[in-house]
This record gives structure tokens, sequence and C-alpha cells, in this order.
């Protein structure tokens, strides 16, 4: 799982009939600074009502993307899981670089 900021709404009329009712966002992964990490947005499936501006867990591995929408007929790698409420992190656990 990756932390993810949601930066907008993917509308789209035409997509995969077994996507049909699913809400796309576009998201971006960030570190736990909150700084965006790389330059490649994604587009995810929502699973946990996220809004603009969210931070998000998103996972993306196509098996465990098929686990959750119970089949295998849409080509789909992301999906948002959970919105993260707060991230507390215990310095000790954490790279000086």
């Amino acid at each position: 799982m990756t932390l993810a900021k949601v930066k907008g709404n993917l509308v789209s009329t035409q997509k995969n009939s077994y996507l049909v009712g699913h809400k796309l966002l576009l998201v971006h992964p960030i570190d736990l600074n909150s700084n965006f990490i790389g330059k490649n947005d994604v587009v995810a499936l929502d699973f946990a009502d996220a809004g603009i501006g969210d931070t998000v867990l998103l996972v993306q591995e196509g098996k465990a993307i098929q686990q959750i929408l119970g089949h295998r007929n849409a080509p789909v790698h992301s999906a948002v899981v959970a919105v993260v409420d707060s991230i507390d992190v215990n310095e000790k656990y954490t790279s000086t670089k």
C-alpha cells in the first residue's frame, strides 16, 4: 500500500461495463510529510468515498483489486481503500538519510 493525495475526480462516459457505478479518482503518491513522490498521477477506483484533498491508502496490485471487486473481468490495477485521518510516526523508526 502507498500513501497518496487525491487530486481530482475522473469522469468517463464510456468504460468497461464491469466498472459502471464505480467512482474514479486521480491520485498522486506522497511521502510521510505529504510531499508528492515522482511525476506521475494514478487513476484509481474509489472504495473509500474519498474526496479531493484527502490523504488515502492506495493499493496497486491487480490480484488485490480482483479480490475487492469479486471478479477479474475489468482491467484494474489501482484502488483507494481507505481515507487516512492522521499519521503519527515515531521518529525512532524513521531513516535520517
